[in-house]
């Protein structure tokens, strides 16, 4: 049985406080992150990949409907993280747009030889 008084206004309000606490802490870890994530060239290339795994740089467009909303919804969270990056350290982003065309070049270098 729960322990919820709807007639407690003074409890509700510590609850939605406490909950917001919490998600504040939340956000402010997640923005950390992000951060530390994008500050080495490791970070930058697994951000790279994610976000080329959720196909933000290329279209969803499908003749299958559930094929293509399942790929949206993909995108759709790289285009999140895509926005974390671009609001909490845009200034890496060139940066990480720089690597991995040059870390590209060099793959097809090497598979020249």
């Amino acid at each position: 049985m729960s322990n919820y008084d709807p007639l407690d206004l003074r409890g509700q309000e510590r609850s939605q406080e406490e909950q917001k606490h919490l998600d504040d802490l939340d956000r402010v870890n997640e923005e950390a992150d992000i951060k530390w994530l994008m500050s080495s060239k490791r970070g930058r290339r697994v951000v790279w990949r994610l976000l080329d795994q959720a196909g933000v740089f290329r279209l969803s467009f499908n003749t299958n409907a559930l094929t293509m909303a399942f790929s949206e919804g993909n995108r759709n969270y790289g285009l999140r993280l895509l926005g974390l990056i671009h609001t909490l350290c845009p200034e890496l982003y060139p940066t990480m747009l720089k690597e991995q065309k040059y870390e590209r070049a060099d793959d097809r270098s090497r598979n020249e030889q």
